[in-house]
């Protein structure tokens, strides 16, 4: 029989601490320091309660958590000795019908893994699906993870721990996330159309990228929306028809960067996909229409128009974007054609949004970013995004002999942007932490080993909270750029590429996603988005807020180690439908 929250509620801190026996590996300290923190409203609370535990306790103590558990087909479970929890674990990834060459690896790899570190390796075998990882996914995510720092590892342990708890709770709660499970099949799906055979890559206007569009359409119509279409852009647009004439814009885009994740902007576009399926499956008509965009593109990979999607619905696509050229000497316009869209600006001018019809705009989203990861929850909820400015710079000074040119009279521009690199960095370490400064492309254009560097070619990528923020520190590293190249007797060019303003959420919509992440018994965690998202052009137009879910491998995304849970994915669902019916 299932456990229940009102039985573990109501029992006595021993029967609580006995209930939960078995979630964490040999550590019953945990559900006896939770035990005071009822009662727990929602499975969710308590997995946030329990890992607060964890991660409120001294080092000591979370190292002999780490080391109470297994290694993966080591000694314990060859001589049958594992708990009955890890025994069904390791057997559901596979682990006890190793090859002799898996099982040596995993020999090497578990000896190697505690000389380096001092505890086993942890890994949630059932993976974030929680099917089963393959053994080659278990074996090249060991490898990867012996390459870690002792403190990260340490703490991606103890995330892997809360992940084994998480499985554990929901077999002995008998939770099945289904709209979660779907949610990571779709995405699963999607994943099979790319433009590349070996690592999912969706550009603008390609067939596969087409592919994604009628599949998206094809799951509207089945999930009860009443219009669907693709539009001038490529938008894959939904329509659920509500009591009244307004509606709720909400949704997100479909294209990915080249080695891209499955959730990055499509999570964004399956999760209220499947909340108008719940509303339709049970009959339930709102006081709006709810309108779900999954726009064609964001990403900027194959053209420079970045936004051009949802720049359309804003009324702000520049017509000068259609002659632009991708890497083949193709223009946007001649795309648009081959894949099936009219190219015109009449056509794209047509899909600019009238505010006066919509209530605003919502967008879930994955994090992008460690945060949640690290706080370990789920949700989180987004105040402002990001303002930015973009250059491409280039530093000239004077090529010379490294062997006999003086260090008092080189003229050297690689170092000169090395000491650039670090001012951004200590400038915006100084403002944390709502301003971030990168230089992510260096080039010393025909660099030798032995020569000074001459010329040195470098990106510039300033972003912040607000546009006040934003633009101190643009001004703060222009100036110190100029400086350093006066110092040091060199000149310096600087090119704008882009400059985007801040989008601070709307407090009412902000507000609704705090009411709808609370109703799921989650504490609220509020946070900023350094990255750019479609909602940012809505925003020039409609009100606007965001919710992010935490992403897993320590928030990575852009990567194909881009990762949702499906518990994490169902409650991103339910705090949608929360929103929708609050509104």
């Amino acid at each position: 029989m299932a456990l229940t929250l009102d039985a573990l509620n109501a029992a006595s801190s021993g029967d609580f601490v006995e209930l939960l026996d078995g979630t964490y590996e040999h550590s019953p300290w945990i559900a006896e320091r939770a035990a005071a923190a009822r009662p727990y409203l929602t499975l969710a609370a308590l997995k946030v309660a329990l890992a607060r535990v964890v991660r409120e306790a001294s080092i000591d103590e979370q190292l002999a958590l780490i080391r109470a558990h297994p290694e993966l087909a080591g000694k314990a479970a060859v001589a049958g000795v594992l708990t009955a929890e890890s025994t069904n674990e390791q057997h559901k990834a596979g682990l006890t019908a190793c090859t002799p060459e898996e099982f040596a690896t995993l020999q090497r790899l578990n000896a190697d893994y505690n000389a380096k570190f001092g505890f086993p390796f942890i890994l949630a075998v059932r993976g974030p699906r929680g099917t089963g990882l393959t053994r080659q996914e278990i074996i090249s995510t060991f490898e990867r993870r012996l390459r870690a720092h002792p403190d990260l590892e340490r703490a991606e342990c103890l995330r892997q721990i809360h992940r084994i708890a998480e499985i554990r709770l929901a077999d002995k709660f008998g939770a099945e996330p289904k709209l979660g499970q779907q949610l990571w099949d779709w995405a699963a799906e999607l994943a099979r159309h790319s433009d590349d055979a070996e690592w999912l890559t969706c550009l603008y206007g390609t067939p596969a990228h087409t592919a994604v569009a009628e599949q998206l359409m094809a799951w509207m119509r089945d999930s009860g929306f009443d219009d669907v279409c693709r539009d001038a852009v490529g938008n894959v647009v939904g329509l659920y028809r509500g009591q009244g004439e307004q509606r709720l814009l909400t949704g997100s885009h479909y294209d990915t960067v080249r080695r891209a994740g499955r959730f990055d902007g499509r999570l964004g576009v399956l999760a209220p996909l499947l909340a108008v399926r719940e509303l339709h499956r049970t009959g339930k008509r709102l006081p709006f229409g709810i309108e779900v965009i999954a726009f064609a593109e964001e990403e900027g990979q194959r053209f420079a128009a970045t936004f051009l999607a949802s720049s359309a619905l804003a009324g702000s696509f520049d017509p000068a974007w259609l002659d632009q050229l991708d890497a083949d000497g193709t223009t946007l316009r001649a795309a648009m054609q081959a894949a099936g869209l009219p190219g015109t600006l009449d056509a794209i001018a047509a899909l600019k949004r009238d505010p006066a019809r919509y209530l605003g705009f919502v967008e879930v989203h994955i994090e992008q970013g460690p945060v949640l990861n690290s706080l370990d929850l789920p949700l989180g909820i987004v105040t402002s995004i990001n303002g930015s400015r973009r250059y491409t710079g280039e530093v000239v000074g004077l090529a010379s002999h490294a062997g006999t040119t003086p260090m008092g009279q080189r003229r050297d521009a690689a170092a000169a942007v090395a000491e650039l690199i670090l001012f951004v960095e200590q400038r915006a370490a100084a403002a944390a932490p709502d301003v971030v400064g990168t230089v992510g492309m260096l080039d010393v254009p025909s660099g030798s080993i032995n020569v000074i560097p001459g010329r040195c070619r470098f990106s510039l990528d300033l972003r912040a909270t607000t546009d006040a923020a934003r633009d101190a520190l643009d001004a703060d590293v222009r100036a110190k750029l100029h400086e350093i190249c006066e110092r040091r007797g060199l000149s310096f060019s600087l090119t704008p590429t882009m400059a985007a303003s801040a989008a601070p959420s709307h407090p009412a919509w902000q507000a609704r996603w705090e009411a709808a992440v609370t109703a799921l018994g989650l504490p609220l965690h509020h946070l900023p988005s350094g990255a750019g998202h479609d909602a940012m052009k809505l925003h020039e137009r409609l009100p606007q807020a965001m919710l992010f879910v935490r992403g897993g491998n320590g928030g990575i995304s852009h990567n194909p180690l881009e990762s949702v849970t499906v518990e994490d994915a169902e409650l991103a669902i339910s705090a949608m439908l929360t929103l929708l019916q609050l509104s």
